[in-house]
Parts: structure tokens; C-alpha cells; sequence
């Protein structure tokens, strides 16, 4: 009978471990989408004469390029300090989704993201998120703009409240767009 005793509390450590595994393996990971610089044709603004330079127009005056100052803009040379950011985001509403949250499927789900410069503004990262619950959530998306592994900018958005089942775009605004941005990455930080 005390070899029962004995092994009973082991046994009861065991089902309580696979129980805890099982529902950790059960919960999703939340939600994230990553995106490179679109593939439209770099461009400068020159800050003093407001010329737009890009690859066909540096350089076409038929003299080679000598001097350090007359060289093309060198992304990977770039040194900005890292900036964080706080924004509150209206997203706009452009279907539905069925309900489908629950152990294996996220309440927030985001896809379909793209990051783009809106020229003498900012780089701006779209995309999309499903809202997947029965109930109104208020998401917040944490996104990182970077130029190749060196973050430019972290930026916290605030998502308004988002309807059950709502599927809807969002645009989140990174640095300026005369700071070399050629990717962004984005995850849900809540719900």
C-alpha cells in the first residue's frame, strides 16, 4: 500500500505537466506580417533646390562621377538614431470574416502588408486586419522599420475599436521619407 502512496503524488505531477503542455501547445502565436520597400524607382528630394533625383536623372550630363559629394545616395552608409513612436489608428472597414477564434486560431489576424514612401512625407506600411472574434477588440500593432538590420524607427499603433468580425486596412506611418527605410515588420502586441 506505501508504494501506492508513494507514486501517486508522481502521478499526479505528470497528468498536471501534460496538461500544462497541451494547452500551451493549444494557444496561437499572434499574428505578424513583414514587408521590403516596394519596388518603385528610389528617389531624392534635394532639401535645397527641391530637384527629385532618381537613378535615370543622377549622372546625365555626359561627365563621369567624381567627387564624393556628386556620388549617388548610399543606403547602407546611413546613420540615424533609432526613434520610437506612439500612433492612433483609424482603420477603414472593406469587409467581414467569420468567427473563428479559439485555440488554434488568433483573435487578431493581420496579412497582405506593403511598405511604400510617400514622397516629402513618410514611409507608410498597409495592411490588413481580421478581427476574428465575437467581440470588439482595440488591437495594438507594434511595427519596426528598418534599413537592413539597423532599426530607424519602433513604432507603437493604437488600433480603434475594432467590430466583431470586421476585416479592415490600416496604414501605419514610420520616419520620413528622406531616411532610407527597406523593410518593415509588424506583430500584434494585443489582444
Amino acid at each position: 500500500m506505501s508504494g501506492i502512496q508513494n507514486s501517486l503524488p508522481k502521478v499526479l505531477i505528470g497528468v498536471v505537466a501534460l496538461t500544462m503542455t497541451s494547452a500551451a501547445l493549444a494557444q496561437t502565436q499572434r499574428s505578424s506580417v513583414d514587408a521590403a520597400a516596394s519596388s518603385g524607382v528610389p528617389e531624392f528630394r534635394d532639401p535645397k533646390t527641391g530637384q527629385v533625383w532618381t537613378p535615370e536623372t543622377v549622372g546625365q550630363d555626359g561627365r563621369p562621377l567624381t567627387g564624393p559629394d556628386d556620388k549617388a545616395f548610399d543606403p547602407s552608409a546611413q546613420s540615424v538614431p533609432a526613434k520610437t513612436a506612439e500612433q492612433r489608428v483609424r482603420g477603414r472597414p472593406v469587409g467581414s470574416v467569420p468567427i473563428t477564434a479559439g485555440p488554434t486560431v488568433p483573435i487578431v489576424v493581420m496579412d497582405n502588408a506593403s511598405l511604400r514612401v510617400v514622397p516629402g512625407q513618410r514611409w507608410r506600411a498597409v495592411l490588413y486586419l481580421d478581427n476574428n472574434s465575437g467581440n470588439p477588440v482595440e488591437p495594438v500593432i507594434d511595427c519596426r522599420f528598418t534599413n537592413g538590420s539597423n532599426t530607424v524607427m519602433n513604432t507603437r499603433a493604437l488600433v480603434q475599436q475594432t467590430g466583431a468580425g470586421v476585416r479592415q486596412g490600416l496604414a501605419i506611418y514610420g520616419p520620413r521619407s528622406d531616411v532610407f527605410v527597406d523593410r518593415v515588420s509588424c506583430s500584434v502586441a494585443s489582444p
